[in-house]
């Protein structure tokens, strides 16, 4: 019974550390020199500051110049990797515009029609919190702030 006493704190500690470590968020990958965006063929790595990345169940990781490409990549997946479908990603990050911290793209705001511009001209510009898109929509005569789901191929036709 002494013996449960004094190993009952270490193993909590330990059961604590391993579901935290399975709740983390996958950690996001820098791109090397040599990424290029699927869509543009652009080296990503240029371009910090906008990188949007898309990570398989296999560990592969696409680098993107931007969310206007990605989610071009998302919306026909057939024309730039015929093997994969959308089903196999794992996790999608986008930047911050503020923080520059990477977020995970399904729950991020998107500004269009701003006149901030990224890598590839017009741009969707991504935030985490829906009151920082409003003000920046505000500030840079954005036109809509969009969540995942509502970028759509026609949206993105407006950023050509």
């Amino acid at each position: 019974m002494q013996l449960f006493r004094r190993l009952a704190p270490i193993l909590v500690s330990l059961l604590l550390l391993f579901s935290a470590a399975i709740g983390a968020p996958p950690a996001v990958m820098a791109p090397l020199a040599t990424d290029k965006c699927p869509v543009c063929g652009m080296f990503v790595s240029k371009y910090p500051d906008w990188v949007a990345t898309v990570t398989f169940r296999d560990s592969t990781t696409l680098f993107f110049d931007g969310a206007k490409d990605f989610f071009t990549y998302y919306h026909n997946m057939r024309k730039y990797t015929p093997a994969r479908k959308q089903d196999a990603i794992s996790a999608i990050t986008v930047n911050d515009y503020y923080t520059l911290k990477p977020i995970n793209a399904r729950q991020a705001y998107f500004v269009s029609g701003s006149n901030v511009y990224g890598p590839m001209g017009k741009e969707l510009v991504p935030f985490g919190k829906q009151a920082d898109a409003q003000a920046f929509a505000k500030d840079h005569k954005g036109k809509q702030v969009l969540r995942f789901a509502d970028v759509t191929q026609a949206v993105l036709k407006t950023l050509e």
